[in-house]
């Protein structure tokens, strides 16, 4: 016999409300690093519900019972096939920005994530088109439109040293 709490579930996954529309989204965004001052970057693929060939960092939905650490290191294993050598937390953000024309409203929880740079590989390549490291003074172009703020964050830290 189901309880209550389990039928609560049961409805509200039904209701298909979209993270970040519908009801504020909460993400973890991580900036990988090789600890010499090059990060890791990606550029979306057409797959990508928005930003399609703007250069990024890595980042992911929480999910329901995770910390943050957990998420950023799920997240950093699918996106990249690898483990988190060394994980600093940066900052919280409260992002506003709109998906063609759609508002939306995501809360950004940044971090730092110190991985081995030779076992890096596209963990999602339908959603990546490339992937790279790059010195911090010489990042690619077009760049996802939060990745120059969160980046700037991350920097201020001292946790990468550019």
């Amino acid at each position: 016999m189901e309880n209550q709490s389990d039928q609560v579930v049961q409805e509200y996954t039904k209701l298909d409300l979209r993270r970040g529309v519908d009801h504020i989204g909460v993400c973890v965004v991580f900036f990988c690093h090789d600890g010499d001052g090059n990060i890791l970057l990606h550029r979306r693929s057409d797959k990508c519900r928005d930003e399609v060939g703007n250069w990024d960092c890595g980042g992911g939905s929480m999910e329901f019972g995770e910390s943050f650490e957990e998420a950023v290191r799920r997240e950093v294993k699918e996106e990249y096939c690898v483990d988190v050598c060394d994980l600093k937390q940066i900052k919280v953000n409260n992002v506003l920005r709109e998906n063609n024309g759609i508002p939306t409203h995501w809360i950004a929880v940044l971090f730092a994530a110190k991985v081995d740079k030779n076992l890096v590989q596209k963990g999602e390549p339908e959603k990546m088109d490339d992937l790279g490291w790059f010195p911090i003074e010489n990042l690619p172009n077009p760049r996802h439109s939060m990745l120059d703020q969160h980046l700037g964050m991350v920097l201020e830290s001292g946790v990468i040293k550019s």
